[in-house]
C-alpha cells in the first residue's frame, strides 16, 4: 500500500485521500472507507490510474455523484476513483452538444433549455451524471438516453480511448454494453433539436414540480430502487403489496414513493440490502414478480 501510495503521489495530479468514508460521495449517506479515494485532476490523472491498476492488478471502481449505488459498510478495497466534479467541461455546437462524464444531468438540461435546445428535458430532475446516466441509459417519465445520445467517448482497462456510435451500445431499459465491458465513459454528444425556450422551461419546470411532489428529497436516498416491471411501475406494486412504510433500523421505504428506500438518519448498507429482500419477497407473494434492483451494490 505504501508503495502504491508513493507512486501516486509522485504521478497524480489531483487530490488523494486514504480511508475516505464513502458515505461522503453517495447520495445515500451510507457506506465505508475506500482504502484510496482518488479526485483527478484531468484527463492524464485517469488515464494513468487505469493503466496502474490494470498492470498491477488493483481493484479500481470508478464513482461519479454516487446517486445510484449502495456501498457496504465494509467499504471499498483498492481504488476509488471520482470523475465528479472532474471531466466537467461542456460545448455546443449548432443542436450538438458534448459534455464531459463528469457534468451533472440538471446542469445538462438547463443548458440545453438556455440554447433552445430540446431534447433533454427529462434528465433535469435525475441526480446522476452524465457517465452514470450513458451506462444506465438513464431515464424518466416515458424518455432515455438513447433518443438523443449520438457517441460516447470511452477508455478501457488498458487506457486506451476510442469512439462508440451510439448504435454500438447495445441500450435497453437501464442498461448498455457498457456495463458488460467495463469501459468507462469520458464524454457523450447529443443530438438535440431547436425549440422555443418558453416551452422548453415550461416542460422543465412542469418536470421538477412534479418530482418535488412526488419524490422524498428531503431524505438521502438513491433514487428508483427497483426497475419497472411490464406489470406496473414497481413503486405501485411495492404499495400494493402493503410495503409502503416499512422499515428495519433507519433505513425506510418512503410514504411518499414505494420504489425510494430512504436513509432517516444512520442506516446501515445491511438495512437497506435486508428492506429490498422484505420487499422482493412481500411483491413476489402477491403478484408472482420478481423485483430487480436498480441501485447498485459495491464494497464488502
Amino acid at each position: 500500500m505504501k508503495e502504491l501510495v508513493d507512486y501516486l503521489k509522485n504521478n497524480f495530479k489531483g487530490e488523494i485521500r486514504l480511508d475516505e468514508p464513502m458515505s461522503r460521495h453517495t447520495s445515500f449517506h451510507i457506506g465505508g472507507p475506500a482504502d484510496i479515494f482518488l479526485l483527478p485532476d484531468c484527463l492524464e490523472d485517469i488515464q494513468e490510474t487505469v493503466r496502474m491498476a490494470e498492470k498491477n492488478n488493483i481493484p479500481l471502481f470508478i464513482l461519479g455523484k454516487g446517486s445510484n449505488i449502495l456501498v457496504k459498510e465494509e467499504g471499498i478495497r483498492g481504488i476509488v476513483l471520482k470523475t465528479f466534479p472532474g471531466l466537467k467541461y461542456l460545448s455546443i455546437d449548432d443542436e450538438i452538444i458534448t459534455a464531459g462524464a463528469g457534468i451533472a444531468l440538471p446542469f445538462l438540461a438547463i443548458k440545453a433549455m438556455q440554447n433552445n435546445l430540446t431534447g433533454l428535458e427529462f434528465v433535469a430532475g435525475i441526480p446522476g451524471t452524465v457517465g452514470g446516466a450513458v451506462v444506465m441509459n438513464a431515464g424518466a417519465v416515458g424518455h432515455c438516453l438513447a433518443e438523443v445520445l449520438s457517441k460516447v467517448k470511452v477508455m478501457d482497462q488498458s487506457g486506451d480511448i476510442t469512439i462508440l456510435p451510439v448504435e454500438q451500445l447495445e441500450l435497453g431499459y437501464r442498461q448498455s454494453k457498457l456495463q458488460k465491458k467495463n469501459l468507462l465513459v469520458l464524454e457523450a454528444q447529443f443530438q438535440l433539436t431547436r425549440g422555443e425556450k418558453e416551452k422548453i422551461k415550461e416542460r422543465v419546470d412542469s418536470l421538477l414540480g412534479k418530482r418535488k411532489r412526488s419524490q422524498p428529497l428531503s431524505w438521502p436516498n438513491a433514487g428508483s430502487i427497483f426497475r419497472n416491471p411490464q406489470l406496473a411501475p414497481a413503486g405501485k406494486l411495492i404499495e400494493l403489496a402493503g410495503g409502503k412504510g416499512k422499515r428495519i433500523g433507519d433505513a425506510q421505504i418512503s410514504e411518499m414513493h414505494a420504489n425510494f428506500i430512504v436513509n432517516l438518519g444512520n442506516a446501515k448498507a445491511d438495512e437497506v440490502l435486508e428492506l429490498i429482500e422484505e420487499v422482493k419477497k412481500i411483491v413476489k407473494n402477491k403478484f408472482d414478480v420478481d423485483l430487480e434492483p436498480e441501485v447498485k451494490v459495491v464494497g464488502g
